[in-house]
């Protein structure tokens, strides 16, 4: 019995997370650039049972009895399929229209500053002390080019309007018809093996802290679209991308969790109860 009120406790446990992540995902069905989160089970570890001496039945199933202790989340994957495109006419809502592409954005952190990626495109513009604006997201963090400098351009005050070439060169037209010069490549990556990526928060994901305890580098985790490479960007102005949230599928899900969670508190509240009529009977 105590076995039992064990293994029912364990899977509750990691149950609770995977609602944790099902709610989660539920919370941001609106928010743009969003990739739903999986939860993936595996067993813990298991003991055997040899009874085929005593049991000589033809059975299709494995010999022997296999007594386990519960499950646990192995991994938590972040969903990269394509979110469908909204159309906002903006001139600074940019939207992906390929997987596993991300913008460059500067996170405050301590005295500096942090890369990390996110496809969440609504920009806008900062203005600076000195008269220039700076493009930056919804966060207020500066938008970075491709070389991992913040965005900014002259005379913010009299933009006409905000462009955006095949290649995803941001480019600025102004009032008088005169333009920023050469368009300013917005610093788009891709990421070559997304499950490596740092959830840091929200939209966020960046570089792990231990890619030596992983054996793996950076260029093995991403590619940074520059040159030949910003043939490969694939972005479009005056949309966005919404979450890829499948909401049938995570209330299902949601369903299906708390069915699994209230059987394992069944199974506690039986264990119990049989170990106090063990108890009543002494």
């Amino acid at each position: 019995m105590l076995r039992t009120m064990m293994t029912a406790t364990n899977t509750m446990g990691e149950l609770q997370s995977q609602l944790d992540t099902i709610g989660h995902n539920l919370a941001n069905t609106n928010t743009h650039g969003y990739k739903s989160r999986d939860a993936q089970f595996q067993e813990l570890l298991y003991q055997q049972y040899n009874n085929d001496k005593l049991d000589r039945t033809q059975r299709q199933s494995p010999v022997g009895i296999r007594y386990g202790v519960g499950a646990k989340i192995g991994q938590i994957q972040h969903n990269q399929k394509q979110g469908a495109l909204q159309t906002t006419g903006r001139d600074l809502d940019f939207g992906f229209t390929s997987p596993k592409q991300y913008f460059t954005v500067l996170m405050p952190e301590g005295t500096g500053t942090r890369e990390v990626y996110t496809r969440q495109g609504n920009f806008y513009v900062s203005p600076l002390e000195n008269g220039n604006g700076m493009l930056v997201n919804g966060d207020g963090y500066p938008v970075a080019d491709s070389n991992g400098n913040a965005i900014t351009f002259p005379n913010f005050t009299n933009v006409k309007h905000f462009g955006l070439t095949a290649e995803g060169g941001f480019t600025v037209t102004y009032n008088d018809g005169s333009t920023l010069g050469q368009p300013i490549d917005l610093g788009v990556t891709r990421f070559e093996r997304p499950q490596f990526m740092e959830h840091v928060s929200a939209t966020y994901f960046a570089l792990p802290q231990n890619m030596n305890e992983l054996g793996v580098t950076e260029a093995d985790l991403l590619t940074p679209l520059r040159g030949a490479g910003r043939t490969q960007v694939n972005v479009q102005q005056g949309m966005l991308e919404m979450s890829n949230v499948d909401v049938g599928r995570e209330t299902t899900e949601l369903i299906q969790t708390q069915r699994m969670y209230q059987m394992n508190a069944r199974s506690v509240t039986l264990a119990d109860q049989m170990l106090g009529l063990i108890n009543g009977i002494r």
